[in-house]
């Protein structure tokens, strides 16, 4: 996901996508903790994704 894609959507658009991103990120913590997450790089990746929805809520308001 790169920020010129969310740089269109509209608030409540990337409200409900940070929401989505907050629960993959919780659910891949969760796999992580009981040694089932095979790819340890997804936790990053949701974590930068995160932070470009934030970071386009802000500029938005």
């Amino acid at each position: 996901m790169k920020y010129s894609d969310l740089a269109d959507k509209t608030v409540a658009e990337l409200e409900a996508m940070l929401k989505e991103k907050k629960t993959e990120l919780f659910t891949l913590k969760i796999k992580k903790q009981m040694m089932q997450l095979q790819n340890t790089s997804e936790l990053r990746v949701a974590k930068k994704d995160v932070a470009r929805i934030n970071t386009a809520i802000s500029a938005a308001k």
